[in-house]
């Protein structure tokens, strides 16, 4: 029996310029390749009698429902700095909004044909973005930091070409608190349509921030939920890798996992991206560009206000705040990492552990995971850590055993693309369970297996 979505679309309440609808476009053979059953309990949903091949036609854009109301979202964005007045979903559709009991949530396909915003692009995806972004956002959201999530994937029995010739095609199912972003309120600013950037405003105070009365209070919260994201980032030693303004969600979920990347051996200014030639979205440089990208959403929202000089001293006052606020959210973070209560001692004896890491080049998640072993490899650390007497309990439910490590995400990916699925599986449930140590998937990469670049999906 086919899944039952009862989708609703209140989206499509806002004026028809902030969205184009069109169908899914059909797709030759789609297959399974897997559907995420926890996920769907957890939004409600009954699957229990969905066969493989009515899931491959609903994630394919085969057979929608009849509530589905395919749209793809508009948006602007910075994107390197320069700014690109128009982008859009040019590979997704969404298919509606769900009520669930976690609250409501976007359903989006992504991988699912040309939109009008693809820019010439075929609008598809090939196979190893999706199993990468599948992988990613379930480990995110086992470790407990808000992401989009994965529903499911399939293939499609159609290649796609990209420069190193044709590959397999794929399709994710995404889901979302929403995919507003920054870059959607850059869209209306920088056309200066002030009615269409306050209906997005009150839509997403509604939706997200009910608690906020005007867009300034709006602005704070993002803000705020903006800081807790990108420190809990840090403490997993997480790089987005592409952290355009179009890539900063306003409801504060990680999203976008094109060429992220977890680091092994730590250093501060590890990039992975291959685009970021400057390494402008490198580890260290997260906050600051984050606190760069909230200043271009308070120039958008500055321009509802009706004194505008003196609304962008209240906005710039708000958006000075973030310093402040990443600096506690992080210090809460590696706090729990080290066992410890956050305080001027703790935040010192953390950032000498980085330091240390960095010039010893250890790994990141593993000396995190057996700080108890760092007497062997930072003695001095190691005893000025022990005695602070931290929480061994703490610090052991704090930091994960298993990521997903970039060397095997590509060992995974070479497999399927020859129809191997096996490894996707087994690095699902590791990655699933992070706090469970899974030896095959704890070992940093050996010198011939480290991943220097990660690549857009695009």
């Amino acid at each position: 029996m086919p899944l039952t979505l009862p989708l609703t679309a209140t989206y499509l309440d806002l004026p028809e310029r902030f969205y184009t609808r069109q169908p899914a476009t059909p797709v030759a053979a789609p297959g399974l390749i897997v559907f995420n059953h926890d996920l769907a309990a957890r939004l409600g949903l009954d699957t229990a009698q969905m066969t493989d091949a009515e899931a491959a036609a609903l994630f394919s854009g085969n057979a929608l429902p009849d509530a589905a109301t395919p749209f793809a979202q508009v948006y602007a964005g910075h994107q390197f700095g320069g700014f690109s007045a128009q982008l859009g979903d040019g590979r997704a559709l969404h298919l509606g909004e769900l009520e669930t009991p976690e609250g409501r949530v976007d359903i989006q396909l992504k991988g699912s044909g040309p939109t009008p915003y693809s820019r010439n692009g075929d609008g598809r995806a090939w196979l190893g973005p999706v199993l990468r972004e599948y992988l990613m956002s379930c480990a995110m959201d086992a470790l407990d930091v808000p992401t989009t999530r994965a529903l499911a994937a399939v293939s499609t029995g159609e290649t796609v070409r990209r420069e190193h010739g044709p590959l397999p095609g794929a399709i994710l199912t995404r889901v979302a608190a929403s995919h507003i972003r920054v870059g959607t309120f850059q869209f209306f600013a920088a056309r200066n349509d002030v009615e269409g950037l306050r209906a997005l405003t009150d839509y997403a105070m509604a939706r997200h921030y009910p608690k906020a009365t005007t867009p300034l209070e709006f602005f704070e919260q993002v803000v705020a939920r903006q800081a807790g994201l990108v420190a809990r980032w840090m403490g997993l030693g997480f790089i987005h890798g592409v952290l355009n303004t179009d890539n900063v969600q306003i409801a504060g979920e990680t999203i976008d996992y094109g060429p992220c990347a977890f680091m092994d051996d730590y250093h501060p200014d590890r990039v992975f991206s291959s685009i970021d030639r400057q390494g402008r979205y490198a580890y260290s440089n997260q906050p600051s560009v984050t606190h760069w990208n909230l200043a271009q959403l308070g120039t958008a929202l500055v321009l509802l206000e009706p004194d505008q000089d003196k609304a962008i001293d209240a906005y710039t006052e708000a958006l000075n705040r973030f310093p402040a606020l990443y600096q506690a959210a992080w210090s809460r973070v590696f706090a729990g990492k080290l066992g410890l209560t956050a305080g001027n001692k703790t935040t010192a004896l953390a950032q000498d552990l980085l330091t240390e890491m960095a010039t010893a080049g250890l790994d990141f998640t593993n000396t995190f995971h057996a700080l108890d072993r760092t007497a062997d490899t930072l003695p001095d650390w190691h005893t000025r850590w022990r005695a602070a007497k931290p929480d061994d309990a703490l610090w052991r439910r704090t930091n994960p055993a298993v990521i997903p490590r970039t060397h095997k995400i590509e060992e995974v990916i070479e497999a399927a693309v020859t129809g191997d699925f096996a490894p996707f599986h087994a690095m699902l449930a590791a990655v699933s369970a992070p706090f469970t140590e899974s030896e095959a998937y704890m070992q940093p990469p050996q010198t011939h297996e480290k991943v220097h670049q990660t690549f857009c999906g695009t």
